[in-house]
C-alpha cells in the first residue's frame, strides 16, 4: 500500500483550543508555564534538568521485567529495557488509559509519534540512548469512556458489571462477546481474522485488561522497541511515598494550581481543578477519593476512616493503595521515569500547563511538552472523491453546509447572486424615499417598509435559485457528505471517534508503518494520510 501525507497548522482545522494554538505559537501569556521550548536546545535544557533529577532506574528495570513476564519480547525491547539502567538514556512517554481494543485513532497516533521522537533524538544525539514507553494510565475507573470502541459507525460496548480501576477488571463472556462482534464485520477483510485473533490472544477469559492492553500494544509495536508500563505497582508507588506523604500532610497541590489556574483564567478556559486531596484510595475493585475532614482522613464511599498516624503506615505498608489523581499523576510518572518528553493531546497539554510550580514544589523534574500528531485517514476511495471534487484540503474542514454552497457556487456557469438587483433595488427606495419626502415625510414609513418587503422576497428568490441549481448538483453533493462524515464522522475529527480495526485489517502492518513515516517529531502537524491502491 502506498500513502502520501499533506500537512496544515493546527489552527487551520478549527478543532484545536485557543491555549494549545498559543502554545504552539509560543505566545507570551503561556511562557510562565512551562519550562522547555519544543525544539532541539529545549531537549538539551530537559535532559539537564533530567540529570538533576535521578530515578531509581534497577526498581524500574526490575519491574519491567517483571511485567514482561510469560510475554514474546523482541530484542528492540528487551534492549530499551536493558538501556534504562544507563545514566545517558532518557524516555520519550506518551499515557493513556486502556481503552479496549485501544479506543480511538489517537491512541495509535500517540504511540506512534513518541515511537519517531525517540528514533530522531537518538540520531541526534548518538552518544545517548532515548526510550520511547507507553505509560498506561491503568488505575482510571471511567469505565464509560474506556469501555466501548467505535467500529464502522457501530458503538460496542463492554455490558460489564465490574467497578474500580478499569486496568484491575477482567476479561469475561461479555467481553469476548465484543471479540465475535468485531470478526463478523472485518473477517472477510483481508487482515480481519489475522486482527481478531490477535485480539483473541490477548484478551483471554479472567486476564485484566491492563495485562491484556499490554500484550496487545506490545504485539504492535515491539518491532519498534516501545516500552509499555504498568505503574499500577507497589514497589514503583513505592519511590512516590515522599510526596504522596506530602499530599496527605499538607495538601500542598490543591492552592498551587488554585493559583495557576486563577493566571490562567484571565485569557484561557482551564482544563482542570484540583482538590484538596489529589489522591484515590485504590483497593479491591474500588476507587473513591480521600478527603480530610476534623482531623480524620475518610475514604467516604467505602466508610473507612484513619487517624494521621493510620493513614501513613498505611501508606507504608501499601502504597499500591494510594492512586493519584490528574493532577498528581504527571508527578508520579515523571518520578519513575527518566524522562524528557511528555506527548499528549490537546486536553492534556491544558491541563499540564497548571502543574509546573505542582512539580517543583514536589522536586520532580517537569518535561517538555509535545502536542501529539493529527491525522486524518483517507481510504483510496475517500482520496479518489477529493480528488475528483478537486477539493483543497483545507476546504476539507469546512463545516458541511458550507462546502456545499461553495462548490456549487463555484462550479456553476450561471450568476447565482442577486445582489446587483439588490443593490439597484435599495437605490430605487432610496430616490422614492427622496421623492415622497418632498410632498409628506409621514410616507417614508410606508416606503420602508415596502422596501423591507421587496428585499425580503428578493431573497427568497435568490435562495429558490440557489436551491434550483443545487439539485443538479446532488451527486456531488452526496459525495462530499460521504467525505465528511468518512473524516470527520459526528462532526468530530476521525482520530476521536474510530478506532484503528477497519484500517488495519484493510492494510495490516502497512497502515502503521504509513503512520510512522508520516509523523513529525518535534514539528507536529495534523497530516491527511491519503491512501493509493
Amino acid at each position: 500500500m502506498d500513502c502520501s501525507t499533506q500537512y496544515l497548522p493546527y489552527e487551520k482545522t478549527g478543532y484545536f483550543s485557543k491555549i494549545v494554538q498559543d502554545y504552539l505559537q509560543k505566545h507570551e501569556n503561556l511562557k510562565t508555564f512551562y519550562l522547555h521550548d519544543t525544539n532541539i536546545n529545549g531537549v538539551q535544557s530537559a535532559m539537564n534538568v533530567r540529570d538533576l533529577h535521578p530515578v531509581n532506574r534497577k526498581v524500574l528495570v526490575e519491574e519491567l521485567t517483571e511485567q514482561y513476564q510469560g510475554i514474546a519480547i523482541t530484542n528492540q525491547v528487551q534492549q530499551h529495557i536493558q538501556d534504562l539502567l544507563l545514566p545517558n538514556s532518557y524516555t520519550i512517554t506518551t499515557a493513556h488509559q486502556p481503552n479496549i481494543f485501544s479506543g480511538p485513532l489517537y491512541f495509535i497516533y500517540k504511540i506512534i509519534h513518541t515511537i519517531r521522537l525517540a528514533s530522531e533524538l537518538g540520531e541526534q544525539y548518538p552518544d545517548k540512548k532515548f526510550i520511547p514507553v507507553y505509560y498506561m494510565g491503568s488505575e482510571d475507573a471511567d469505565l464509560d469512556e474506556l469501555g466501548f470502541v467505535n467500529i464502522g459507525g457501530e458503538k460496542l460496548v463492554w455490558n460489564t458489571t465490574q467497578t474500580g480501576a478499569v486496568g484491575r477488571m477482567k476479561v469475561d463472556k461479555a467481553f469476548i462477546s465484543l471479540i465475535h462482534s468485531i470478526a463478523g464485520q472485518v473477517g472477510v477483510l483481508p487482515f480481519g481474522n489475522e486482527l481478531t485473533q490477535l485480539f483473541s490472544t490477548c484478551y483471554t477469559i479472567g486476564k485484566t485488561i491492563q495485562q491484556a492492553t499490554l500484550e496487545l500494544v506490545n504485539a504492535l509495536f515491539g518491532s519498534y522497541g516501545l516500552v509499555v508500563l504498568v505503574p499500577d505497582n507497589a514497589r514503583l508507588k513505592s519511590l512516590f511515598v515522599p510526596v504522596i506523604e506530602k499530599e496527605l500532610t499538607q495538601q500542598f497541590s490543591q492552592q498551587i494550581v488554585a493559583t495557576t489556574i486563577g493566571q490562567l483564567q484571565e485569557n484561557y478556559k482551564v482544563q482542570a481543578a484540583g482538590r484538596p486531596i489529589n489522591l484515590f484510595y485504590l483497593i479491591d475493585d474500588k476507587r473513591e477519593r480521600i478527603e480530610y475532614n476534623n482531623g480524620v482522613y475518610e475514604v467516604v464511599a467505602l466508610n473507612i476512616q484513619f487517624t494521621k498516624d493510620a493513614i501513613l503506615q498505611e501508606l507504608q505498608l501499601h502504597p499500591e493503595r494510594f492512586s493519584p489523581n490528574v493532577i498528581l499523576r504527571g508527578a508520579f510518572q515523571e518520578t519513575i521515569l527518566p524522562n524528557i518528553v511528555f506527548i499528549g493531546g490537546g486536553g492534556e497539554l491544558a491541563y499540564w500547563l497548571e502543574l509546573k510550580n505542582v512539580f517543583e514544589a514536589a522536586g520532580v523534574a517537569y518535561p517538555i511538552l509535545l502536542l501529539r500528531n493529527s491525522f486524518a485517514i483517507l481510504s483510496p476511495k475517500i482520496t479518489a472523491k477529493q480528488a475528483a471534487l478537486a477539493l483543497t484540503d483545507e476546504e476539507l474542514f469546512l463545516p458541511t453546509h458550507q462546502l456545499i454552497k461553495e462548490y456549487v457556487t463555484s462550479h456553476s456557469d450561471k450568476d447565482l447572486s442577486l445582489s446587483i438587483e439588490l443593490d439597484n433595488l435599495t437605490q430605487f427606495y432610496t430616490k422614492l424615499k427622496q421623492k415622497a419626502g418632498l410632498i409628506d415625510v409621514s410616507l417614508n414609513e410606508h416606503i420602508q417598509a415596502l422596501e423591507a418587503n421587496a428585499i425580503k422576497k428578493i431573497k427568497a428568490l435568490e435562495t429558490k435559485i440557489r436551491r434550483a441549481e443545487k439539485r443538479k448538483f446532488a451527486t456531488a453533493e452526496h459525495q462530499i457528505q460521504v467525505l465528511k462524515e468518512n473524516l470527520f464522522p459526528g462532526n468530530s475529527l476521525q482520530e476521536r471517534q474510530d478506532n484503528f480495526t477497519l484500517f488495519y485489517s484493510h492494510y495490516g502492518p502497512s497502515i502503521i508503518q504509513c503512520i510512522y513515516q508520516s509523523s513529525k517529531g518535534l514539528n507536529p502537524a495534523f497530516g491527511l494520510i491519503k491512501l493509493h491502491q
